[in-house]
Parts: structure tokens; sequence; C-alpha cells
């Protein structure tokens, strides 16, 4: 099944003569050893490749800072000996451990047949970094694995960023020359049935756990390919761990469930980075099961508890400049549907104008995320959006569009410190002659920061005894824990 390309199905996995002498190598048995890799402390030695593919990850990312020019040379040289000594198209075939199993093997014998001499705790690392090149993401892999990564940042193949806990830092881990950071993004966007190289330069794609993947590759990326992860948590959270990190208020918890429960038409904004798809998401779990929900999103990153949801993704064109599908496409079919909610991961243009049509034509409930730094700001770009998508309408007649479709809006912010708040929960109330009239439930207030650099704020209720949606939190039998919300969340301020 899984051989040299010269053999048949079958046939051991061996590399032959031409492979050992790959890079000026001799076979085994003539010559002497090319040298030896920078001893890796801390590793233990007897472990196998065929440890869970998390400790590896955990390992190898301990070890990317020792890592020489002399281990990438000799990585070159015995992943250019695999290639030619296995069938790829076979090896992809077969079950992850199997194939890592199968690829170990062929590295093992390729070391020995060139005599290079490396501890087994090197061979490992080595064996490791080259499973990942053939099968996984590569340097990236072990990045990947780790769950306390909100972002990574790839600037050509020398210069890794990475975000933790809100703050950038540079990492030590390289790749190989950007041909490699280029087939990494290629082995990524094909996933999605999307391309990237010359001819198509941009692309937005996501992995399989729906993390989010930009790409921008030469000749608009200058210095190399630029490939940017926003990673989702394999653990999602909830309001109550939003609560517990201090993002908002118990009390503000509290609102944000009822708002999500009572079919509020709801816009979350924030800058980039805020928190808006997390917000989003936590918002949403407090959705009716029986009711049904449609996702329009530029990439899937979404993810919906509910057993009745149907996730449609926008498509761009061909090489031939043919089949593009707009968000614009997506939101009108989806009206075809018969959706009782509209959910739009991120509006960036004349979309908005079909998703208010949505909110304001019995789709209660919808929702989507903008960027904007206020909520007055992002009711001012949904109507910037409109005009920019050639509606020639007159901008009273938006605004009262948005004043008649839009509940709420929820500001999330990341602070300078790196930690998030939900700085603002704003209804609209309607329109006094050309404006927009809002008024807030709840804000929150920076007083300072500490000895630490951390910044200490508080939430703070504005006072709203019966807020502008409280016929429908009424509708649907909530009207008293709203009011107990909002009393509590004046009594904490207090």
């Amino acid at each position: 099944m899984f051989g040299r390309r010269s053999a048949s199905d079958g046939d051991v996995l061996r590399p032959h003569p031409a492979a050992a002498s790959m890079a000026g190598e001799k076979p085994a048995g003539h010559g002497q050893p090319t040298g030896r890799l920078p001893s890796v402390d801390g590793l233990g030695a007897g472990a196998q490749v065929a440890r869970s593919p998390a400790a590896q990850s955990v390992r190898v990312a301990e070890a990317a800072s020792r890592k020489t020019d002399e281990y990438y040379q000799l990585k070159a040289r015995i992943f250019s000996a695999l290639i030619e000594a296995i069938d790829v198209a076979q090896l992809v075939r077969l079950e992850q451990q199997e194939a890592r199993r199968a690829v170990a093997d062929v590295c093992n014998d390729i070391i020995t047949a060139q005599k290079v001499v490396i501890s087994i705790i090197e061979q490992e690392e080595l064996l490791q970094d080259i499973c990942n090149d053939v099968l996984g993401y590569g340097p990236l892999d072990p990045l990947l694995a780790r769950d306390d990564i909100a972002d990574i940042m790839v600037n050509g193949a020398d210069t890794v960023y990475i975000e933790v806990g809100g703050k950038v830092q540079k990492t030590e881990i390289r790749f190989r020359d950007n041909q490699q950071l280029l087939h990494v993004c290629q082995r990524i966007v094909s996933q999605v049935g999307r391309r990237v190289d010359e001819a198509s330069p941009i692309c937005d794609a996501r992995l399989a756990d729906g993390s989010r993947v930009n790409v921008i590759a030469s000749p608009l990326a200058i210095d190399g390919p630029s490939l940017t992860i926003r990673k989702f948590k394999k653990d999602k959270l909830t309001l109550d761990q939003l609560v517990r990190f201090g993002t908002i208020t118990p009390e503000g918890a509290e609102i944000l469930r009822i708002i999500g429960r009572v079919r509020c038409n709801a816009i979350i904004s924030g800058g980039t980075g805020s928190g808006k798809t997390t917000l989003l998401n936590c918002l949403t779990r407090y959705i009716e099961p029986e009711e049904r929900i449609i996702t329009c999103e530029d990439a899937a990153e979404l993810q919906l508890q509910q057993p009745h949801v149907v996730r449609l993704e926008t498509r761009p064109a061909n090489i031939e400049g043919e089949g593009l599908v707009t968000m614009r496409d997506l939101i009108r079919n989806c009206l075809r549907m018969r959706p009782e909610r509209i959910i739009v991961g991120e509006v960036r243009g004349p979309e908005a104008f079909d998703l208010l049509q949505a909110m304001n034509t019995g789709h209660d409930g919808s929702m989507g995320t903008l960027h904007a730094n206020t909520p007055r700001e992002a009711l001012s770009r949904m109507e910037s959006m409109i005009t920019m998508g050639g509606f020639s309408l007159p901008s009273r007649t938006i605004r009262e569009m948005i004043a008649s479709s839009v509940d709420v809006v929820v500001q999330a912010a990341r602070l300078r410190d790196g930690s998030r708040r939900i700085t603002h929960i704003t209804e609209v109330l309607g329109m006094e002659g050309d404006v927009i009239i809002t008024q807030d439930l709840m804000t929150y207030d920076i007083l300072g920061e500490d000895a630490n650099g951390n910044v200490i704020g508080q939430h703070r209720a504005a006072g709203i005894g019966r807020p502008h949606f409280w016929d429908r939190a009424r509708y649907y039998g909530e009207e008293q824990r709203l009011a107990a919300a909002l009393d509590a969340a004046e009594r904490a301020a207090a």
C-alpha cells in the first residue's frame, strides 16, 4: 500500500542508495558521520515518536529556541531523501498515527544509512519535526496544540509571533524557507477548496477546528508569505466564564442572557481581537433548541450548539473570475430557507442592508458583528457600509431602518493590558429628527492601573428601570428576571 515510488504496493519502505546519497552523502558503510546536533536538555531519553501529538508538541516547542542552522540543514537533507523514498500519495491514505509511524521508520533508515551521529532524544525531535512537515503544518503544529495561544502571526519564514494572554510575543520557531511556508499555507487553504499562489495571493480559510486563517503571498507580501491564524479554544467560553475573567459582571451577564432569550436584534461591535466572535457564541447559547438558525460567514467559525443550524460560507471567484458567492448572496438566499434567526459572522460591506432587511421582516433575534470603537460608531458604520454599497437612499431613511431594526448594541474592547471587557450594553430607542437615539444600560469605567500595569475598572449600571425592550421581555415571560438584574446591577454599582 505504501512504498517507494518505484516499488509495488506492499513493499517495505526502505531508502535506496540514491536516497542515501542525497546532498552529497554516501550510502551506509562508506564515509564518515555528517556531524552532530547540539544537545537538547530536558527531553527525557527513551521516548517514542508514537507518544501523543500534544505531548510531543510541547516538547518540540520547548526545544525550538535551541535549534541551530546545522539542525535545519540536516533536517533538509533527511527530508529530501525521505521525499525520494516514499510515495506521498499513498501516505495520505493512511491513518494519522500509522502514517507517522511509517514516516518515522523511513527516517530512521535514512539516518542510519547516512551514518548521522545523533542521540535518541535528538533523533526523536528531528523525527517529530519531519512528521509535522509531511503530515501536518510543519513548525506550526506545536503552536496549534497549545490552547493558551489566541493568535499566530507568521511574517515570512524566519519570524513567528504569538498572542498569549492578550500580549504579543516573538517565538524562536521558524520555517526552513519561504517555499516551505507557502507549502503549509497551500495545504491549509486546500482543505476548504481554496488556493493561494501568485495568481490568487490573498485567501481566507479555516482550520478543521474552525480557527480563522488569512494568507497573503508573493508578490503582494514582499518579505515572504504572511500567515495569520485566529485560534479557537477547544473549550468554548460561556458567559459564566466571562464573569470569572472580569469581562462582565454577573448582573450584566444576566442581562445578556435575557437579550439572547427574548429575540432582541443584536449587533456586537469591537476592535480586532476584542472578543466579538466569542461573545456572539456566548449569546447564541440562549437560543431555544427548536429554533431554525442560519449562519452566514466568510470563513465558517461560529460554534453554535443548537441542533437545527444551517451553516453557509462565501466563496471567492475562480481563476477565470467566475463562481463568486458574496455575503449578500448568502443572506438573500437564506431568507428563502425559512430561517427564524439569521447570524452573520461579520458585517463588512453592503450586506448590512440585507441584514437590516431581515431583522425588520420577521426574523427577530438576528445577530451580527462589526468593527467599531463605540456603539454610536457601530450605527454610523452600518450607515456608511450601506451607502458604499451603492444604495441611493437618503441618510434619514437608512437611519430609520437602523433604528427600527437594531435593538441592542454590545460593545467589546481589548484594553491596553491585554484584557477583554464588555464596555457597553446599549439599546437603540428610535429617532429624534435625523438622529438615532440610544441609551446605555451598562458601561465600563476605567479607574486607573495597578503596580503591574493591569487596568482597574468598574462596570456601572445606568439606572434604567425599564429598558426599551421591556415589552419584548414581558412577551417571553422574562420581565421579572430583567427587573431583578437591573436592580442588582444598580446596587452593585452603588
